[in-house]
């Protein structure tokens, strides 16, 4: 149960803590080939309420390290596309954490918070011009859901930036209570453009979160060194990636900022808290009328799909 001096006291033991430290002996463990990863998995999914009869391999035995079961594949069919090319599907399974306009570059983290667009990118100002008032979802993911990270629209990648930074937790309780944190936390900015504008995907790092994954580079964090990285792809390295299409991964959870530009709209039923799965209709470059809103669901347990707004999850 939380309370808030327990809420205090594990955000502020979170500025002392060796964030990389911590994180690079997760990386270490996490892919230990040892018999206790069977277990260890039967244990994360009863305490966290994993789904495996989703995933591509529902037998934990299946797995030879820790790692490999939180970046399952999931059976195919399980997460369809919102049909419509020009529809932006969500990237993740997860949990709205805050979606928005982005009020000239400024973009709300939670009741008391904001943090600059710009920073975000990585102190960019023509990386973030597109996007200045615009519009963005922030998203969460527990412990308990998939991890892989998906594109909401069919997209050539033009440039990618690694931000080194701190590895604050991102569950609910910390974002209410650290200032500017996913301009803090290290993170990988992927910018692409599209039919219909451009799309920013940012990948955020996080307590316990041991390395972020790209398809087109492979493993981006952990890095060395303490600068920022910036990749651009053109007509020597052309990265072209379909809707729905894996763009990377997680090694343990984190949250994903989408960012649109202006003149997109969020499908009026979401909001903070609520849990969405990916594939699933995220926004459209037009207004949704009334008679398009979506009807709450269910998922494939029967749990609906709401959530209290703010509750807090398990995990990163």
């Amino acid at each position: 149960m939380s309370s808030p001096l327990r809420d205090a006291l594990f955000v502020s033991l979170q500025y002392i803590l060796p964030h990389h430290l911590i994180s690079r002996s997760v990386y270490a463990m996490t892919r230990w080939r040892t018999p206790l990863v069977e277990p260890a998995i039967r244990l994360f999914c009863r305490h966290f309420g994993v789904n495996l009869d989703e995933a591509a391999e529902s037998d934990p035995a299946s797995y030879r390290t820790f790692n490999a079961f939180f970046t399952r594949a999931l059976k195919p069919g399980v997460r369809p596309l919102a049909e419509g090319e020009a529809l932006a599907a969500c990237p993740v399974d997860g949990a709205i954490s805050q979606l928005g306009r982005i009020q000239d570059g400024r973009i709300f983290q939670a009741k008391g918070h904001d943090y600059s667009l710009v920073e975000l990118l990585g102190g960019d100002l023509t990386r973030a011009e597109p996007f200045r008032n615009g519009s963005f979802a922030t998203i969460y993911l527990s412990p308990r859901d998939y991890h892989r990270i998906h594109m909401p629209l069919a997209g050539r990648l033009t440039e990618m930036v690694h931000v080194p930074g701190r590895l604050f937790s991102v569950n609910p309780v910390t974002v209410e209570r650290v200032p500017r944190l996913f301009a803090r936390n290290e993170r990988v900015a992927a910018l692409f453009d599209t039919a219909e504008g451009p799309l920013g995907m940012v990948l955020v790092g996080a307590m316990n979160v041991a390395a972020i994954e790209t398809v087109w580079s492979g493993l981006v964090t952990p890095p060395r060194g303490r600068e920022i990285g910036v990749w651009r792809y053109g007509d020597q390295v052309k990265v072209e990636l379909a809707r729905g299409a894996e763009m990377g991964r997680f090694n343990m959870g984190s949250t994903v900022i989408v960012l649109f530009p202006e003149g997109f709209s969020f499908r009026p039923d979401l909001a903070p808290g609520r849990v969405v799965r990916m594939g699933e209709a995220l926004a459209q470059r037009a207004e949704w009328p009334q008679s398009a809103q979506p009807s709450d669901t269910v998922d494939a347990e029967g749990e609906h799909l709401i959530e209290p707004s703010g509750a807090k999850q398990p995990g990163q």
